[in-house]
């Protein structure tokens, strides 16, 4: 159960994120709230993942569950950038997630 409470929680820190940027610097009321409802659930589930994950482990995953999708929403719907630095990069992250869950 704990891995299930992660990856939502790598799922709502996505949403926070994207829902900062449309919030365009707290200045739009619906992705503001968004932002701050999908924040503390994400938090929330973090912490009940702590319960049984390793602190190293548990924020390394979702951080990077955050990172990677964050950079595929920003690529795909909001048009930005795909370069291969910015690839390798990605790739990298994910290297380094699959080993931290292998470790």
């Amino acid at each position: 159960m704990p891995w299930i409470f992660l990856l939502f929680a790598g799922v709502l820190e996505i949403g926070w994120a994207v829902a900062m940027k449309q919030s365009a610097g707290f200045t739009r009321l619906w992705p503001t709230a968004i932002m701050g409802v999908s924040m503390v659930a994400s938090f929330g589930l973090l912490a009940l993942a702590m319960r049984d994950l390793p602190l190293s482990t548990a924020y390394t995953i979702w951080t990077g569950i955050g990172a990677i999708g964050a950079f595929a929403v920003g690529v795909v719907f909001l048009g930005e950038a795909v370069t291969a630095p910015r690839l390798i990069a990605a790739a990298l992250l994910v290297a380094g997630l699959v080993t931290m869950k292998l470790a």
